[in-house]
């Protein structure tokens, strides 16, 4: 929670020091967002590189739970689709786009911002810091009500680092191996589908 929290500050000032022209470069025209792009890539590929544990877990839980990232990622997407029939100055593809960062705000909303501009950039940071935030708070309420694997789903590609504590805490340790595979296939996912449906 409070890592979310720290971002949302970043995110403010951030707004404030552009909108009051104190920051003297020129984002907007500028090549430094693909090169911070393409440094966080090369992050998320040691951070995945050097985790063996990951692959080990694997063997150790249910091979049907291995569609849990499937159906997150296509329910993400049929719900952001009808969203976008009801947003008539949005298509249903920005709004797919937005939905497919899967709260993985800091390389889905370049991603957009880079192929759609910055207003669809800064929602898809907000939309997808929301969706973290809202599984950390709402986690005991989702395990209560919708069983231990909602928290997991919900969490989208945050379940194999930000919330995986919280759903540790309340859907249990045996839920961590599939936690942690989950954020990894949505995580994976998230430059291939918003790229494409960037693309429309």
């Amino acid at each position: 929670m409070k890592g979310s929290i720290i971002i949302v500050v970043f995110f403010v000032i951030g707004s404030l020091l552009g909108y009051w022209n104190i920051f003297p470069v020129d984002f907007l025209n500028s090549q430094i967002s693909y090169y911070v792009l393409c440094l966080l890539m090369l992050c998320v590929g040691f951070s995945l590189g050097n985790d063996v544990k990951i692959l080990k877990s694997f063997k150790s839980f249910n091979h049907r739970l291995f569609l849990l990232p499937l159906a997150t990622i296509l329910g993400t997407l049929i719900g952001c689709g009808v969203v976008g029939i009801f947003l008539p100055h949005r298509t249903i593809a920005d709004c797919m786009a937005v939905g497919s960062g899967f709260g993985y705000y800091s390389l889905s909303s370049i991603f957009i911002t880079e192929y759609k501009g910055a207003q669809l950039g800064t929602i898809a940071l907000l939309s997808n810091i929301l969706r973290e935030i809202l599984t950390l708070l709402l986690t005991p309420i989702l395990v209560k009500y919708f069983g231990k694997l909602a928290p997991i789903s919900a969490g989208g590609a945050t379940t194999m680092d930000t919330t995986l504590p919280i759903i540790m805490q309340y859907s249990g340790k045996e839920y961590v191996p599939i936690s942690v595979f989950h954020g990894f296939v949505t995580d994976f996912s998230v430059p291939f589908l918003v790229t494409l449906f960037c693309s429309f």
